[in-house]
Formats: structure tokens, C-alpha cells, sequence
């Protein structure tokens, strides 16, 4: 597996969050170097995630409600994975409603998952569109960039696997808590 191989996998209703995942991706590429593979989570529910080192999930939110696919990924395994989150949503968009938002779709929805402990949260702004037209659109294209960036250095952060830190306990003859450590 590449150091840095990396999944998008988003759920989409809007654009917004396909959008955002594409342009996370090119940073990732451009930036870092990563391969990335982005994957819309309505046509491709179940990507192995064996190949990869780094997980990005995405998305949108609407009535106040993730998109289904998008959280049933969010029960699959992620052990040994550097993971990072965000959403779309328009109210997220508002620095008025910002706290709200991030609270709600991120950190209320990933209580209810708490086997993911993420590297990077964001909740980012959205759209509403009806009848292929845009009425609202608040999505921050800066915003997404830099927010991708610091994933990317998380990501390039180094890390042990499992493996590693087994050979290193039995070379110091000690015990580490792993429920503290990212593997």
C-alpha cells in the first residue's frame, strides 16, 4: 500500500460535496503528491478500503440529515486509517449558524461513531438548488482548500502500523496504551 493512498468518499445530493471532494483531491495531488481515488458513495457504496492509508468522508447534508450511503460507510472499519471528515451544508456557510452546524452534523453525528477518532473535521458551506437551479450558494472554495491542506499535512505526518509498534514494545520491554495512539 502507498504511504499515501488515499479515498474520498462522499455522498451527494446538491453538488456541493462532489465539488468539495474534487477540489480536496487536487490539493491532496498537487500539494502532497498523494494518489487519490475519489469515490461518490451512490455509485460505488462499499470501495475497499484495504489499499488505502488515508480516509476522507464527505457529506452533503440536507433537512438536517446526512446523506444514508454516507453514514452506512461510516460504520465500516477504519482501524490502522488516518481519517478526516466534513460536510456540506448550506447553514454551515453562515458564520452566524457556522457553530451550530459544525456541532450538529459533525460532532453529534460522529458521537454515534465513535470507533472513527478523525485527524480533521470541517463543515463547510452548501447549496439549494431546485430545478437545476441555484438559489443558494454559499460554498467557500478557499475554505475547502486550506482545510485540505492541513489534511494533507496530517496525512504526511508519520506513522507507525500495528506491526511496527508491536517490535518496538518487545525491543523496550514496555506496554503502550494503543487507545492513545494513531495507528
Amino acid at each position: 500500500m502507498p504511504d499515501n493512498r488515499t479515498l474520498i468518499a462522499y455522498g451527494n445530493r446538491m453538488g456541493a460535496t462532489a465539488e468539495a471532494a474534487s477540489e480536496i483531491a487536487e490539493v491532496l495531488r498537487d500539494n502532497y503528491g498523494f494518489e487519490v481515488d475519489v469515490v461518490n458513495l451512490k455509485e460505488n457504496p462499499s470501495p475497499n478500503l484495504e489499499k488505502y492509508r488515508n480516509v476522507i468522508v464527505g457529506s452533503d447534508v440536507a433537512d438536517g440529515k446526512w446523506v444514508e450511503v454516507a453514514l452506512r460507510f461510516l460504520e465500516e472499519s477504519f482501524e490502522g486509517k488516518k481519517v478526516a471528515i466534513f460536510v456540506s451544508s448550506r447553514i454551515a456557510g453562515d458564520p452566524r449558524s457556522y457553530d451550530e452546524a459544525s456541532k450538529r452534523f459533525v460532532k453529534d453525528v460522529l458521537a454515534k461513531y465513535p470507533h472513527i477518532e478523525p485527524v480533521a473535521t470541517e463543515a463547510f458551506g452548501g447549496r439549494i438548488r431546485f430545478l437545476g437551479i441555484n438559489f443558494r450558494d454559499n460554498l467557500d472554495m478557499e475554505k475547502i482548500r486550506s482545510w485540505a491542506d492541513g489534511v494533507g499535512k496530517k496525512f504526511s505526518e508519520p506513522t507507525l502500523t500495528r506491526e511496527e509498534l508491536e517490535k518496538l514494545e518487545r525491543e523496550l520491554g514496555i506496554d503502550v496504551d494503543k487507545k492513545t495512539l494513531r495507528l
